[in-house]
């Protein structure tokens, strides 16, 4: 089992910033993917990024150039530093952990979500 707590979400004006963090605990994080999805108003959930254990990173078209996923293997913390934020942005983000590659997008334990609001 891999526990995940996120934190930063928040209300934002667009065009601003917010880094979301992602704590982990439980089993061996090191060999985790880690990965963030939204799941925005009225719609499904969607994959935003994802980095592999050796950190290699992937991410949806959407947020290329904008968002940037890292991870701290040692203190068992994953970010997601959103620059640039448009109000399709809003959703509740959560993280995702996988023993699977980070590239499979299917991700067996997750957060509890945290809400980030971009007002235009």
């Amino acid at each position: 089992q891999v526990q995940l707590v996120e934190s930063g979400g928040g209300l934002v004006q667009a065009g601003g910033s917010l880094r979301l963090s992602c704590a982990a605990s439980g089993r061996t994080f090191s060999n985790c993917a880690m990965g963030w999805f939204r799941q925005g108003p009225g719609k499904e959930r969607e994959f935003v990024a994802a980095i592999s254990w050796g950190g290699d990173t992937y991410y949806d078209d959407s947020v290329k150039g904008r968002f940037t996923i890292s991870r701290d293997n040692a203190k068992k913390m994953v970010y997601l530093q959103m620059n640039s934020l448009k109000p399709e942005d809003t959703a509740v983000y959560y993280c995702a952990a996988t023993y699977r590659p980070a590239y499979s997008r299917n991700y067996d334990y997750w957060g509890q979500g945290t809400q980030v609001t971009v007002s235009s």
